[in-house]
């Protein structure tokens, strides 16, 4: 049962978008076409209601050596202004969530989880803050994310930033922050600018408290009329990270699952100094090689026929079970059905030939490295 509604519903409803359920909230799937939302974002801009994930600050003499503890990748060594995607794990190395944590100063970082996982990241950091000197205040609930992501993201978004400061504009790195301000009913209104996405694509993400979403997303259209922009639904979304090789909580990624398995063993910082929540049992995971007590890896499939595979559709060599599909649809962009799937070790070698279940037949696969599609620069 959905029981949160952003502060932009009313806008998605006058745009005629079609609704879903998603981490309890009442997201918008589509508006019109998914595909022509895809195609937009690639080739124009997109723009997204996010403010279904969660914020988080963390603020206090501690905060560097806090996050240190309590998520898995060395967060004191983020310079001010940049941010840095991070997993926060049991004890046991599974993965309560995949984030990002933006460093504003040196005793303050905003922690983003996502939607479904809000308030027991939440919970999960105020637990773990005890004995540091620090504060964990959760303002999820009065905090809209508006993101505008394509290659037209850039131009669109100068259109409402004064023009001394567009600098902190072109100049700003992926995955960096900064505050700038945005023109939003008439009136200039520093706001967080975050230069990262969920798309593959390059774009922002903006902070904005609630009571003035409705007019920055209104803004955000009216700057973006000429320049291709359209609204753009959660559909879209999911294929767009599909294509940018991007883990989905719940699919590619969960409790039960681990980063060295996930591909994301480059995100554990085994090697800092202090302890964090998870070290040993992930430090022996890497051990055993595969990272996995399955000993399956995450690994990207290309169809070589039309149909595609979905999420818990079987993977097979030579007609026995190696894998399970977590992630499957045609690629808008590449023309050819693409999947995320975990298999067994021996069989994840690029060019390997897989097939997947449909049903009941038997359809080629191939693995491949990810990302499957790759922006140009």
């Amino acid at each position: 049962m959905t029981e949160n509604y952003t502060a932009l519903y009313e806008q998605h409803k006058l745009a005629g978008a079609s609704f879903t359920d998603f981490g309890g909230w009442q997201m918008p799937l589509k508006y019109s076409s998914e595909l022509a939302e895809h195609h937009a974002v690639r080739n124009a801009a997109g723009l997204f209601d996010l403010s279904h994930m969660g914020e988080v600050w963390v603020t206090g003499p501690d905060a560097a050596a806090f996050l240190d503890y309590a998520l898995a990748g060395k967060l004191s060594a983020v310079a001010v202004g940049k941010a840095k995607y991070s997993l926060i794990c049991q004890e046991d190395g599974g993965i309560i969530d995949d984030l990002i944590s933006y460093r504003r100063s040196e005793e303050k970082y905003l922690v983003v989880p996502n939607a479904g996982n809000a308030k027991v990241v939440a919970a999960a950091l105020a637990e773990r803050a005890a004995g540091f000197d620090v504060t964990v205040e959760d303002v999820s609930a009065e905090t809209s994310l508006i993101a505008v992501q394509g290659p037209n993201a850039e131009a669109i978004l100068l259109t409402l930033v004064p023009a001394e400061q567009h600098s902190l504009v072109t100049e700003l790195k992926y995955y960096a922050a900064v505050e700038v301000g945005i023109t939003v009913n008439g009136a200039v209104q520093d706001l967080l600018l975050a230069r990262t996405g969920y798309t593959g694509e390059d774009g922002f993400e903006i902070y904005v408290p609630n009571g003035d979403a409705a007019g920055l997303w209104e803004a955000l259209l009216e700057a973006g009329d000429g320049h291709g922009l359209i609204p753009a639904g959660l559909a879209c979304r999911d294929s767009l990270r599909l294509e940018a090789g991007m883990p989905l909580y719940g699919n590619e990624l969960s409790r039960e699952g681990n980063p060295f398995a996930a591909g994301l063993g480059p995100v554990v910082s085994l090697k800092k100094e202090s302890d964090f929540v998870g070290k040993a049992a992930l430090a022996e995971l890497k051990e055993l090689g595969a990272g996995s007590t399955s000993g399956r890896k995450l690994v990207g499939l290309k169809g070589l026929g039309r149909r595609a595979g979905r999420s818990h559709y079987p993977v097979l060599k030579d007609g026995n079970v190696v894998g399970e599909v977590t992630s499957g649809q045609p690629s808008p962009t590449l023309g050819y059905p693409i999947a995320l799937a975990y298999v067994d070790v021996e069989h994840s070698e690029p060019g390997t030939a897989l097939d997947i279940d449909l049903r009941g037949k038997a359809e080629p696969f191939e693995v491949v490295a990810l990302p499957f599609y790759k922006r140009q620069k």
